[in-house]
């Protein structure tokens, strides 16, 4: 039994994916809202020229927005391994969260059961490997923090949807040049800063910690970082 329930709440915000675009992405976001409604209409807003393909309200009540074929506006300026046009390739799906700015709290079970759903389902239809299931702030680390540090990531990882660097106990050694290579690794995981992206190195590591070791999110590369990033590159060689 789906743990979802779809409603019809379409936004006119969206257009045709670039000729040949393969759908190979899945971008997860909090609305950063106070209240679902705002959010949904800003969503359906043609002033505001944002969209997503769903939203999932905090009790799994699910709005779909934009068709799956369709280009949602959700991304914005990102970049990973190497795409620039994360919105051509994605789909988005936003969840009911009122954010950093406005009282940021943990994920409801139901909207993550919602969700897990729903992803799986968007999955299948598009051959998404776990591994190209991301947050805006993977995707857009100069500018986004969502869904942050309080997202279940490794919850979602039991089911598929995503990878989670599940360690065992004690660290690898660590290379001499330890920051250097971090910064080799983070490009070769996928993350985009400067000079081929527009973002500051500390802000693509705060952006990796805030997904895979929120515990600590500093920007500043350390040796749990490090072997949290080793982990996740070996799991995809």
């Amino acid at each position: 039994m789906m743990a979802f329930r779809l409603f019809d709440r379409p936004s006119p915000n969206f257009d045709a994916r670039p000729d040949g675009a393969a759908i190979d992405m899945l971008v997860l976001h909090y609305t950063g809202m106070k209240t679902a409604e705002e959010a949904l209409a800003r969503l359906c807003d043609p002033e505001a020229k944002v969209s997503a393909h769903y939203t999932i309200d905090r009790d799994g009540r699910t709005y779909a927005h934009v068709p799956e074929e369709g280009r949602a506006w959700h991304a914005g300026v990102s970049f990973w391994a190497g795409e620039r046009n994360i919105n051509g390739c994605s789909i988005g799906v936003e969840l009911v969260n009122p954010g950093h700015e406005f009282g940021y709290e943990p994920f409801p079970e139901t909207q993550i059961a919602a969700l897990i759903d729903l992803a799986g389902e968007i999955m299948s239809r598009h051959a998404i490997a776990p591994a190209r299931v991301l947050g805006h702030s993977d995707v857009a680390p100069a500018r986004k923090e969502d869904p942050g540090e309080l997202f279940p990531w490794p919850q979602l990882a039991d089911f598929g949807i995503g990878i989670w660097p599940f360690v065992p106990h004690g660290r690898g050694p660590v290379p001499e040049d330890r920051d250097a290579a971090f910064a080799r690794g983070l490009r070769q995981f996928g993350y985009g800063f400067a000079p081929d992206a527009d973002a500051p190195l500390e802000k693509a590591v705060a952006a990796f910690q805030r997904h895979w070791r929120p515990a600590k999110v500093d920007g500043v590369i350390d040796e749990e970082s490090a072997y949290r990033l080793g982990v996740l590159l070996d799991s995809l060689s």
